[in-house]
This record gives C-alpha cells, sequence and structure tokens, in this order.
C-alpha cells in the first residue's frame, strides 16, 4: 500500500538567537510555531524541525554517545569549542616547540662544528619523532584534564593557569622522557625532548595571555557573544555583572536586570512578569537567577526560561561563606550537592603510615615469634586460663575490635572489675590500679616491660590499631566518656602514644586526653618516629605499670 505524503507549506521564518523563540502566548504559540514545520505521513504527524522531532531527537542521541565513547566529558557545558581551539592549539604549540628547538641544536652544531652535514640530518623529526610527539600531546591533554588546566575556573585566574600549565608541562616531559630512556634504542633526541619543555611553557603561556587580552568581539567578530539578563540587582547581581563585563574573555555581555524591588530604570528593565518581553526585545540568550532563596520565583523563572528554550543558572546561596577552595559538585541520584568545605588532609603522609605500621609490625613478630613463644609458655605454666586475654575496645570512630593481649591477670579479672572501680586511681573514665590484685607475678613484670603489649602488633597488621596513636581503652570505660573525649576517636589507637613517652604515671584522665589532642592536632610521620625512639627507651627502663 502507498503511503501519501503531504508537505504543509512552511512560512519563513527569520532566524535569530534563543531570545526570538520567546513568542507572548507561551504553549500556544509554540504550538502553532510546531505545526509550521511539520509533515503528515500515513495520517501521523510528525515534527521535523522542533525541540521533540524525531530525527532531531536522533541525531542528538547518536552525538551523545560517540561523544561519550570517544572524548573526554566535559566539566562545564558549553565549553566544547573552547576546548578544541585549546588543546589544538597546545598540540601545534609542543610540535613546533620541538621543532624549533631540534632546528636551534643542528644550528648550534653547525655552528661549532662546522660541518655542513649536519643541516641536512632530519634531526627532529627522525622516523618514530611524529608519533611519540602524538602520544606526548595526548599524555600533556590528559593530565591538563586532571589538573583542570582547561577548565573555565582556571583560565579565569592567571596565576593559577601559570601553576597548572608548568605542572603539566613538567611531568608529561619527564614521563615521555623516561619512557624513552628506558626503552631501548632512543627513537627520539631525549635532549630535544627535554629543551623543548621550557619553549613549550613559555609559548603556550605567550598564546594564553594574547587570547586572554584579544576582546571578545574582534576574536568571534560579535557572534558568539550571548546576552545575559539577570534577575536580582541586588548586592550579588552587580557583583556578577561587573564581573562579566571585565572579563573580555567570558564571551557574555549583560543587558539588564529585573528586580521586583529596586525602581526601574537605567539598567533595571523591569519586573518579572516582564521577563518574556524583556527578553525577546533583548534577545537574550541566557537568565543568571541571583535569588534562589525565593523557591516560588525561581521555579517561575525556571520554567518560563525552559519553555522558551532559554539557558537558565543559578547562583547557589553559601549562607554567607566564602570558601578558599574551588567548590566541588557532586550528584547522588538525581540530587546535586555543593561542597563548601573540604578538610584538607594529608593523605600520601597516612598512607605512608600505614605502610610503616604494617611493614614494621609484621617484621617485629617474625623477628620476635621465639620470645613470644616463651612468654606464651611461661604464662600457662603459671596460672590456669588462656595465653591471649581477648576484649573488644573501641577504635577509630568508636568502632569495635577485638583487641589482644598476653593475660596478666587472673582469668575472672573482668569479672571483680567493677568490684574494684571505687578504688580506681585514675581520674575519669579510664581505670587504672598500681596494686591491682587481680595481676599475676609474671603479669607484673610483662607489664612493667610492656611486653603484654606484643600481641597488639597483629592488631597492627590487620589495620586495626597504628603503632604509634592514643591507647585503645575498654568498651565500659568508652561508654563512660564525655562528649569531648570521643575527639580521641577521630584516629586509630595505637601502641604507644604521646602520653605513653610523657606522662605515663599521671593519674589524670584529662592529662591524657589533652596530650591525645595534641598529638592529634599536629601529626607528622617525624613525629611518631620520635615517639617509637621514645618509647623504646621508656621500655627499658621499666616504668610500666
Amino acid at each position: 500500500m502507498r503511503s501519501s505524503l503531504t508537505i504543509k507549506p512552511v512560512t519563513p521564518i527569520r532566524k535569530f538567537a534563543s531570545p526570538s523563540r520567546l513568542i507572548p502566548g507561551g504553549q500556544a504559540a509554540g504550538e502553532a510555531s510546531r505545526k509550521k514545520s511539520s509533515v503528515t505521513v500515513d495520517g501521523r504527524f510528525w515534527d521535523w524541525q522542533g525541540q521533540g522531532g524525531l530525527g532531531e531527537a536522533r541525531k542528538r542521541r547518536l552525538s551523545e554517545i560517540v561523544a561519550e565513547a570517544f572524548f573526554p566529558r566535559l566539566s562545564v557545558h558549553g565549553q566544547r569549542w573552547n576546548l578544541v581551539r585549546q588543546v589544538s592549539a597546545d598540540f601545534f604549540l609542543i610540535i613546533f616547540g620541538f621543532a624549533a628547538v631540534g632546528h636551534l641544536m643542528l644550528l648550534l652544531e653547525f655552528a661549532i662544528y662546522r660541518n655542513p652535514a649536519s643541516l641536512l640530518r632530519p634531526e627532529p623529526f627522525p622516523t618514530a619523532g611524529p608519533g611519540l610527539l602524538l602520544v606526548y600531546g595526548a599524555l600533556f591533554t590528559l593530565l591538563g584534564f586532571s589538573e583542570r588546566l582547561y577548565h573555565p575556573e582556571t583560565v579565569q585566574i592567571p596565576r593559577q593557569e601559570q601553576l597548572v600549565l608548568a605542572k603539566v608541562v613538567f611531568w608529561s616531559t619527564a614521563l615521555v622522557v623516561a619512557a624513552v630512556r628506558w626503552s631501548g634504542p632512543h627513537l627520539i633526541s631525549l635532549t630535544t625532548l627535554a629543551a623543548s619543555a621550557p619553549l613549550n611553557f613559555l609559548i603556550m603561556l605567550a598564546w594564553r595571555r594574547r587570547w586572554r587580552h584579544v576582546p571578545v568581539q574582534a576574536a568571534q567578530g560579535g557572534r558568539d557573544v550571548r546576552n545575559v539578563l539577570i534577575i536580582g540587582a541586588g548586592r550579588v547581581g552587580r557583583q556578577l555583572a561587573a564581573y562579566i563585563s571585565e572579563d573580555v574573555s567570558c564571551s557574555r555581555s549583560v543587558v539588564g536586570f529585573l528586580d521586583e524591588n529596586e525602581p526601574i530604570g537605567g539598567d533595571v528593565h523591569g519586573r518579572l512578569d516582564d521577563l518574556a518581553r524583556i527578553a525577546r526585545t533583548d534577545f537574550v540568550d541566557e537568565i543568571i537567577l541571583t535569588a534562589p532563596h525565593q523557591p516560588d520565583l525561581a521555579r517561575r523563572i525556571i520554567r518560563e526560561a525552559r519553555r522558551n528554550q532559554i539557558d537558565v543558572k543559578v547562583v547557589p546561596d553559601l549562607f554567607g561563606f566564602e570558601p578558599d577552595d574551588p567548590l566541588v559538585f557532586e550528584k547522588f541520584g538525581n540530587i546535586p550537592v555543593l561542597t563548601l568545605r573540604e578538610e584538607r588532609m594529608p593523605t600520601f603522609g597516612l598512607f605512608l603510615k600505614q605502610v610503616v605500621d604494617t611493614v614494621t609490625a609484621a617484621a617485629t613478630l617474625a623477628f620476635a615469634a621465639p620470645l613470644l613463644s616463651i612468654i606464651a609458655l611461661v604464662i600457662k605454666l603459671e596460672s590456669p586460663g588462656p595465653v591471649l586475654y581477648q576484649a573488644e575496645r573501641a577504635g577509630l570512630k568508636g568502632r569495635r575490635f577485638r583487641c589482644y593481649k598476653f593475660r596478666t591477670m587472673d582469668a575472672n579479672a573482668d569479672k571483680l572489675k567493677e568490684l574494684l572501680r571505687a578504688s580506681n586511681e585514675r581520674q575519669g573514665p579510664f581505670f587504672k590500679m598500681v596494686d591491682d590484685p587481680r595481676i599475676t607475678r609474671v603479669g607484673r613484670f610483662l607489664r612493667r616491660y610492656s611486653l603484654d603489649e606484643l600481641p597488639q602488633l597483629w592488631n597492627v597488621v590487620r589495620g586495626e590499631m597504628s603503632l604509634v596513636g592514643p591507647r585503645p581503652h575498654p568498651v565500659d570505660d568508652f561508654e563512660r566518656y564525655d562528649l569531648g573525649d570521643l575527639q580521641r576517636l577521630d584516629v586509630p589507637p595505637g601502641l604507644t602514644g604521646l602520653w605513653q613517652v610523657t606522662a605515663r604515671r599521671d593519674p589524670s584522665f584529662e592529662r591524657g586526653l589533652a596530650l591525645d589532642l595534641e598529638y592529634i592536632r599536629t601529626w607528622t610521620l617525624w613525629r611518631d618516629f620520635q615517639i617509637l625512639y621514645k618509647t623504646i627507651s621508656v621500655v627499658l627502663h621499666g616504668s610500666g605499670v
């Protein structure tokens, strides 16, 4: 059966920027415009020009799939062509810098040795040169993405851009030089490659400075400058307009404000009810909302802008907080989350601490195996009961773990603890007695030289403890903590700590807590080594209780 094809006449419509799509009448006007660019196939209506058209939707989906599969994800929407321009320029400048340095070295060799044959050698580009330069450029680009070199937030701060550019040039050059150096026969001159790095940095920096100081209208012929309408003429709106006006690389021009409270006149073009009219007459491409604390107002503006296909941006309300670090935007499902503050953590130092803990504890357990066996045998012969004492302790963030020690008390010591709590010689929730009647004779010797703590090296290997940190307290003592005492659990507990080497016999829990908090605030890996060194001296003097 043949299908009938009817094409309705299309009324020519002059195409303006996005604000020309703002037609009074809203959805009805949009429906009329949509019908003017439609075809009827087999009695069915197809939109072939509007945003919801089948062909256009398929094209968008295909282009998005291709972009997702082959190209890095853009950190800021709408920066595609800027990114292509920046990456292409960097590729070209890398090749140019390498070629320039190579030819300069040939000229230098000719000037020194007066050998005309040196000028005929293809030194800058040997057989594998172009391929390696392509890898060099790709590595530079990937590192640039990692360090946000192409992000507008970096581009807008010249000093930050210089630091990031220097870092990316250095590491990309260093990695390529190392790869070539260790790959056998040199396919490219390492000297030329290394010498091109400073030149690459300088010419890239010069190109970026030149581009930053070229007015947008001259660089782009004024075609891509986006007209911005700001909702809210208050302090934030004025600051935003001033920044856009001063930054020539912003590719935006503020056409005015809409505000419910400011008097109309000058750059305040009207009220919110005038949005459709102002956006059309001023050919607005983008609306920036600076008053998001009014939900009804924000929803109204966003609905109107989305219905008329105008870009919408919102200035987030940071509650008067001005973060020092770049804001981090995340999504948990469909819920956007903005990070205002992130605690700086010595990640690499903590990683080294964990490595040192694990390696040292495992090695000590291996070398001390004969001593551990002797201690276990003596405990078994001296009193009935298990060799190891296992009890729950409060560790990092209050998490419970099973802590191991050589048994130094009678087997029923835990049952007698509550009966002896009235004789506690420590101030605060921590229980301690010098002449504890539950301690055995062998146990007193082990405690004096801290030998009973050696099995806790296994807790260190398991990652439940560290070599240095606040001592883990029993759960019943932990349950007596005040709110401020919980700070000592912000780090993993340790075999030894600052309290053990400075105030081991001090009965005050508050003194021990103060030392633990001082250790947490001023932690360094070097200080851990100092505490471990002092611990050896304290143990040898037999000052344990």
